[in-house]
This record gives C-alpha cells, structure tokens and sequence, in this order.
C-alpha cells in the first residue's frame, strides 16, 4: 500500500510540476504567450493530461483529507481540447439501449436519504425563479421534485426519457418525450425554451456527453442552469468506460468537464448533498451518496 502511494506521488509529481508552475510565476500572465508551466503541460496530449489531472486529484486527496467534492471544480486545469477517446465513451454493453430499457422499472436507483437530500436539494435551488420551466432528461417514473413544483400556465415540466411505461405514471411532469440521446442527441424543444435541465444520476449512461450538452445549453433560457446529480451506483454494462475507471471525485471533474468544452456554460461547480460523508479516498463510502454538478448557461459565448 505505501509503496503504491509513493509510486504515485512520484508519477503526479511530474505532471504537477508542469500545472502548478504557473503559480509560482511561470503562468499565462500574457495568453498570447503560454507560461513555461502551462506550455508543458499542454504539450502533452489531452487524453494524457486529463489522466494528469486525475493523479494530480488524488496526490491532493492523499495529502491533505479535508479536500472534498466542493474543492474540485473550483480551479480545475482543464485539457486543452477534449480529452476524450472513443474508447472512453464505449459500454461493455454496446446493444441496443432501447432493448435495455425495455422493460419498465418501478424503483428507486439510489438510497431513500439520497432522493430526499436530491429533493431538498432542488426545493431550494429551484426557489432562483418564480415558476421556472424545467426539463428532466434521462428521466423515469419520478423527477424528484419537490412537492411543490406543480404545472401552472406560467411554466411547462417535461421529462424526457426511454421508457414510455415509466415516464408515463411521472406525475410531476405535465408531457415526456420518449427519446434516445446516445442514438440521437438533439433535443425536441425550441431555443430558449427551460430554465433548468435536471439529470439524475444517469449522466454516466450518456455516450455523446459532448453533444448532449452544447443541447442543453440551446434549450436554456438565458440565465438558465444545468444540474446534474451524481450517486455512487451505476449499470456497470451501460455505463461508459470512463466512468468505471475512476472514482467518485474523478466524476465530478468528468461532468465539470462536458460543461466546459460547450464553450456555453459558465464555470461550473459541485457540492456534496447526501448526508453524513463517508470517504476513503476519492471513493465515497455512504450508502446515501449523492452530489451535484450545476453551471450557468452564458448565450453571449
């Protein structure tokens, strides 16, 4: 064990020398010319610095515990294009979602704290808008909304999903669309059309993230905020590679990242809203587990 954490100190150690020059006077002070810092690590291939990235997390983790969901997105060192492979967004599962999905599942996928700190969560995020418009993608027989968020002639609730069954018996939503994102990532809305996207724990079953999102953006309405809940469970066949090769922290800078490369969003963040954190790690050890990622759309990008 101790000598795995020295081995990867060691490996961090020399991607974090190129990232964190730049706070020791070696930065982008010009843009126009790259810091000595920053020009290393931007000589490495994306993909390689996003795998950067994630040791350079972990060494933080491994020194100081305190560091929790809240501190990663909060100057994060994105790669300098998309650092995704297609090999990263591939499933062990790689059949048709639709067959998947076929049957509906009357269930909760998370821990019953979990959905209460999810709903609570929304109860106060929501309180931003007066009657706000709300789209719930990759949705089911429930949104977990708060009792409140009730249809009114003012604003318009619909889930979008891949079970008709389900979304059908949603009671918090007035309309669904059933619709596949990994076969066709455009959403079936106008411009401007919500003033939050919601995403509950299923952002790690979308292959085309990328996508997915700069259409998220499109159908927000100016000033209009993503919020994406991650938990600690998955269908480890139709989650995509990435997702299973890193840990829970890691995930957060994941979905921080597919709003970033929009170029639409403003920066995003993250807290920790299921109860009593556990963590060993960056792997939460609470059954309850539940964060959000959020951003800010930006229509003047």
């Amino acid at each position: 064990m101790l000598f795995g954490r020295l081995v990867l100190v060691i490996l961090a150690t020399i991607v974090n020398c190129a990232v964190f020059a730049s706070s020791f006077g070696f930065g982008d002070s010009n843009p126009k010319v790259p810091g000595k810092g920053m020009a290393l690590f931007r000589f490495l291939s994306p993909r390689a610095q996003l795998s950067g990235q994630f040791l350079n997390l972990n060494v933080r983790m491994f020194a100081s515990s305190s560091i929790g969901v809240e501190d990663v997105l909060k100057s994060p060192q994105w790669p300098s294009e998309w650092p995704f492979t297609a090999s990263d967004m591939m499933r062990q599962d790689e059949s048709a979602d639709s067959n998947f999905y076929s049957m509906a599942r009357f269930c909760y996928h998370v821990d019953d704290r979990a959905i209460e700190s999810l709903t609570a969560y929304y109860e106060e995020a929501f309180e931003e808008w007066e009657n706000p418009s709300i789209l719930d993608i990759c949705s089911s027989h429930v949104s977990h909304f708060p009792s409140g968020t009730t249809k009114n002639e003012r604003r318009r609730l619909v889930a979008l999903g891949m079970n008709e069954e389900e979304l059908r018996e949603n009671k918090q939503v007035d309309e669904y669309v059933v619709k596949d994102l990994n076969t066709d990532p455009v959403l079936p809305f106008p411009d401007n059309s919500f003033d939050i996207v919601t995403n509950a724990v299923s952002i790690d079953y979308l292959n085309r993230p990328l996508e997915i999102n700069k259409e998220v953006a499109r159908v927000l309405k100016p000033g209009g905020v993503a919020m994406y809940a991650l938990s600690n469970r998955c269908f480890p066949t139709k989650a995509v590679n990435i997702w299973l090769r890193t840990n829970d922290l890691e995930h957060v800078f994941i979905v921080g990242s597919y709003f970033h490369y929009t170029g639409m969003f403003e920066p995003p963040s993250a807290v920790e809203v299921g109860p009593n954190p556990s963590w060993i790690g960056g792997s939460s050890q609470n059954i309850a587990y539940l964060s959000v990622v959020r951003a800010k759309v930006n229509k003047s990008i």
